[in-house]
């Protein structure tokens, strides 16, 4: 059959939640078009997909797959951690040209331009992997203490976080909020932005024909204030990572996960409209993600006996 009598098989986009691939339980799709240089506020673009609206069900849904995957995720060895993120980078690298194509529609780029894009969020991968087994030299340590011991502080993930994705940067800016969490050992429910989903939904595809088990990373589609305020009372939900949160939903977010002393990260002074339209996420990231999700745990433990001759060690 020729190109030109052939059916185009259209791609279907779900969400991505315990290693598969269910649609809302709700049954709601929402339109997702291009984003377009001429189009105002009111504006529409081409029509790219009809995606998932979650609901609330499906946050929680999310939780549980998240905090059944903690144990195993918390338990393995950072340095595996670390091979696992890698193996992350190489699946991007393999579909870049798709990843390439999403996110020149989904932020309105040029093919060059979001080329550039995906090269940067495949490095960030690459650059999280590679702080996996060296993070906690850096956050912790021994303590000098007065007295026969030894005092050792270790840093350990908080649990289950709660993500809400930048609206504007849908992969890059995906990358650099997802990474550091996972890489410290926690697992991940994300809030996809809502006017960009498509590479965060692709995202789950390559997560889940790389070596993350499932369950470590959850994500979903839809609108962010309906998901995000479940996830921010939910017992189960340990921190909350407001990026792409606008001032007054962040505010009301923060109140409600005081609730039960969840963590929450505040989006840094150039994210604070909730939009990120002026956040830099090329910029070099810092550690200031990897640190904001980590317990400090401090051990006494005696030397010894202290002789004459001093410590028996």
């Amino acid at each position: 059959m020729s190109e030109q009598n052939r059916l185009g098989v259209f791609k279907t986009y779900k969400l991505y939640v315990g290693g598969k691939f269910p649609r809302s339980e709700s049954g709601r799709v929402y339109e997702v078009t291009t984003k377009t240089s001429g189009a105002g506020a009111a504006g529409k673009g081409a029509w790219l997909a009809n995606v998932p609206q979650s609901s609330r069900k499906d946050a929680r849904d999310a939780v549980v797959a998240a905090r059944k995957a903690f144990g195993g995720w918390s338990g393995a060895t950072a340095y595996n951690r670390g091979q696992v993120l890698y193996r992350v980078a190489e699946m991007l690298e393999g579909r870049k040209e798709q990843f390439v194509r999403e996110v020149a529609a989904s932020e309105g780029l040029s093919k060059s331009k979001a080329a550039a894009v995906v090269d940067a969020a495949i490095d960030r991968w690459v650059w999280y992997a590679g702080w996996t087994d060296k993070i906690g030299q850096i956050s912790g340590g021994a303590n000098p203490v007065a007295g026969p011991f030894f005092n050792l502080s270790t840093p350990e993930p908080t649990g289950v976080v709660a993500v809400l994705a930048p609206q504007k940067s849908s992969l890059l800016g995906l990358v650099s909020v997802i990474a550091p969490v996972i890489a410290t050992g926690n697992t991940a429910v994300v809030i996809a932005s809502a006017d960009a989903p498509l590479p965060a939904l692709s995202l789950g595809e390559v997560l889940a024909t790389s070596d993350v088990p499932g369950g470590v990373v959850n994500i979903l589609s839809g609108a962010t204030a309906e998901l995000a305020a479940p996830l921010a009372a939910h017992q189960d939900v340990n921190a909350i990572d407001l990026t792409g949160a606008g001032a007054e939903l962040a505010k009301e977010l923060e109140i409600a996960a005081a609730d039960n002393l969840k963590r929450v990260l505040r989006p840094l002074p150039a994210e604070a409209d909730g939009s990120d339209a002026s956040a830099d996420w090329l910029a070099a990231p810092g550690t200031h993600r990897l640190t904001a999700f980590l317990e400090t745990k401090t051990v006494w433990h005696p030397t010894g006996a202290l002789g004459a001759s001093g410590s028996s060690y």
